[in-house]
């Protein structure tokens, strides 16, 4: 790849990882997905459009590709989750997750989104109004959120019951989480990863889900201390200071690929 075009696309790269493992729910389909993209720039660099930047020419390619890659059908069996999101893809129509992800997760602004997708400002308006309307039909769920900062944890407490979740527990440290996880198992979790006492969030993240299946949202201020392309890696991630629209975002794709909790055996 000629070095020009590396500068241009490269620091791009872990957010568009980001996005792809979002929009299909796996880390493995996403990454593969990102990866026929790359492929195709390094096989023709002129595939790439540099007009409005290297970022919306990098997801501008990876919506080209997108209709025509058939990748999950070859990534072997499903997982739980990946079976619970391809009975969930036919409520919500794909176009519609896409232009959500890309304007809020992904921060942009709809002419972009247009440009991206190859659909019309009006279009992607309409696209958005409809997503909004399915994440509102979602099933409520129990939120355990792990920051030791009480404004953000307060705030965070604040998006998950405005969408009509319920918080059971706020945990400052590893230990609090693992705790109320095993007191009352969530339906999803909100991670940081430095807490109060010097304890790891990804480290009670691990523990946790060596007990319970439940969609995990990181959210931190070096996301690319995780998006380093080696496994294992979160699926959904955000990045502080958040938008409080990504944040919701978020919690609609975990939920929309989410099975339900269970104690491990």
């Amino acid at each position: 790849m000629p070095t020009r075009l590396s500068q241009e696309i490269v620091p791009h790269l872990p957010y568009l990882r980001r996005y792809a493992r979002a929009l299909t729910g796996s880390q493995q389909a996403g990454d593969a997905h990102v990866t026929a993209c790359l492929d195709a720039v390094v096989t023709d660099p002129s595939v790439l459009d540099l007009e409005k930047g290297g970022r919306i020419g990098l997801y501008k390619l990876f919506h080209t590709l997108w209709s025509g890659l058939q990748l999950d059908e070859t990534l072997g069996p499903a997982s739980g989750q990946e079976r619970t999101a391809q009975e969930r893809l036919a409520a919500m129509p794909a176009e519609g997750r896409q232009v959500l992800l890309l304007t809020t997760l992904e921060g942009f602004q709809p002419h972009d989104a247009a440009l991206i997708t190859g659909h019309s400002e009006a279009e992607v308006h309409r696209l958005l109004r409809e997503a909004v309307a399915e994440i509102d039909r979602q099933t409520a769920t129990r939120v355990l959120i792990i920051e030791d900062e009480p404004l953000i944890s307060l705030d965070l407490s604040e998006i998950v019951e405005s969408l009509g979740h319920a918080v059971v527990t706020v945990a400052r440290t590893a230990d609090q989480a693992v705790q109320a996880a095993r007191s009352e198992p969530p339906g999803l979790v909100l991670a940081d990863i430095q807490l109060a006492d010097g304890s790891s969030g990804l480290d009670a993240v691990r523990e946790i889900l060596g007990h319970f299946e439940v969609p995990v949202i990181f959210v931190t201020s070096f996301p690319e201390r995780l998006l380093t392309g080696e496994r294992p890696e979160p699926t959904f991630l955000i990045t502080k200071p958040y938008d409080p629209n990504a944040i919701k975002a978020a919690i609609s794709q975990a939920l929309f690929f989410r099975t339900s909790a269970s104690l491990a055996a």
